[in-house]
């Protein structure tokens, strides 16, 4: 495969660079999202927000949030789930909604939008619904798999041997919930989908406000979640990374 250069912003926020063009997942700059709050360092948002090609996952505000896709360069292409392109009426933004099985594609990234178990809705009492999305990655001659969020379900045997799975391996506490992945179920996941290289996204990142941190809670679904990780993960190399940390897969690391 080609090299590939991940850096991990936090959540489950990520440039993807290979080939000399970029992907971004999910992305979210901010340090306050409604009752959550940043734990992390800050991102580096000039370098975090360059992006040739940008993929949204499903419609709650830590994934699809909408300030931060407005500071993105006018015409930058961004796939969303279907029922949410309205969302960015007005940004300059390229955006293509897309279902289950859809493709898009932007400067020689090709993307397929593969299932995710999870909740419709932007939030709970919101009317707005979109069909959570996964996303099979193709440029040149690497390929990798960001589900977003989702249980470990039948639709995962689907998705197809891959080089790299950036997976989601916890959540925002004090509950991991419905429609996630732990750090057991992720390392299935990578298993099933035969990935090389397995790189922990979506933990760490954002504690909700007034909730204690420390304590049995907190370490498991906060501090320790890309430790069971990579003890659960036997069939792939784990990459795991601090906040605002590259690291490279493939091609020549001499």
């Amino acid at each position: 495969m080609s090299a590939t250069e991940i850096t991990w912003w936090g959540h489950s926020t990520a440039s993807v660079e290979t080939g000399g063009v970029r992907l971004l997942t999910d992305p979210v700059v901010t340090d306050r999202l409604a009752h959550l709050r940043r734990l992390a360092p800050s991102v580096r948002e000039e370098e975090a927000l360059i992006a040739d090609l940008v993929v949204v996952s499903h419609l709650h505000p830590d994934h699809f949030h909408v300030p931060t896709l407005r500071r993105l360069r006018r015409g930058t292409t961004v796939l969303v789930p279907r029922g949410g392109g309205h969302l960015l009426r007005g940004a300059g933004l390229d955006v293509d909604e897309l279902a289950p099985g859809d493709t898009g594609s932007a400067s020689g990234i090709e993307v397929r939008a593969t299932p995710a178990v999870h909740p419709h809705r932007r939030h709970v009492v919101s009317r707005l619904s979109g069909e959570p999305l996964g996303f099979v990655v193709r440029q040149g001659g690497s390929s990798l798999w960001y589900p977003g969020d989702t249980e470990l379900s039948d639709h995962v045997d689907d998705v197809g041997e891959v080089d790299v799975a950036l997976v989601p391996i916890g959540g925002w506490g004090p509950t991991l919930g419905a429609g996630h992945m732990g750090p057991r179920d992720a390392a299935e996941a990578v298993r099933r989908v035969g990935a090389r290289w397995a790189v922990p996204v979506h933990w760490g990142t954002f504690w909700p406000l007034g909730v204690r941190r420390g304590g049995r809670v907190y370490e498991r679904l906060f501090r320790t979640p890309g430790e069971r990780f990579a003890e659960a993960v036997t069939t792939a190399q784990v990459e795991s990374m601090g906040h605002g940390a590259t690291i490279r897969v493939g091609g020549d690391r001499g």
